[in-house]
């Protein structure tokens, strides 16, 4: 991955012209995967509040919308994808209902007074598409920092998802949470003889958890 993938300048040019991209799966395939979870499927969709991070121009809030959360907030650090985020759901359900928010996903922690919301202990489910992938191009930092504002807005019994292409992207020291891998994804072979390469799709809970077994 392109080191600037971190830098909020090379995305900006890139929603300029990109109207909807989906990085590593499609969103139809990754619900599948989130539909498998236990936990995804208990919550409750007319309650719940559900957090994205690093959207892009991913149709995936449409996805969890259609899916009856009635609670989604989606936050981007590039205020081009908050227009195409508004844009892909109006085209899908003619109207605007999810929250859309300029933030920066590493820093969670001081994003309550710019977005106008508090997000210490709201959200009970919080997903990405590769996000954690474009932050760690800055380093394991930036990394950590992303966790440790994960780990802030969830609530008790609150959870993470989130699809990467590395195969160790979550084990590394003081993540606040324990982790799980739950799916993978096999890349498509340009010939049979490529060897096998895969996405993962991982699982964080709060290591004060009960149900957390890692």
């Amino acid at each position: 991955m392109p080191a600037d993938f971190d830098k909020q300048e090379y995305w900006h040019a890139r929603f300029a012209t990109e109207t909807n991209f989906e990085w590593l799966a499609t969103s139809s395939d990754f619900m599948q995967i989130l539909q498998a979870d236990a936990d995804f499927s208990d919550l409750d969709r007319g309650s719940a509040r559900v957090l994205q991070l690093g959207f892009g121009t991913s149709d995936l809030q449409n996805w969890l919308r259609a899916d009856g959360f009635a609670h989604v907030l989606n936050i981007d650090y590039e205020p081009l994808a908050i227009e195409r985020g508004r844009q892909l759901e109006k085209q899908r359900f003619r109207d605007v209902r999810m929250g859309y928010a300029v933030g920066d996903a590493t820093r969670l922690d001081r994003a309550d007074s710019s977005l106008g919301v508090e997000l210490e202990g709201r959200f009970d489910f919080v997903v990405d598409k590769s996000t954690v992938d474009a932050v760690s191009c800055a380093g394991e930092d930036a990394f950590l920092r992303m966790c440790r504002g994960v780990r802030r807005c969830l609530g008790p019994g609150g959870f993470w998802i989130s699809l990467s292409y590395s195969r160790w992207r979550f084990d590394v020291d003081g993540l606040p949470f324990h982790w799980e891998e739950i799916a993978r994804i096999p890349t498509r072979k340009l010939k049979e003889t490529d060897p096998d390469i895969y996405h993962y799709c991982y699982k964080m809970t709060l290591k004060d958890d009960a149900r957390s077994e890692r």
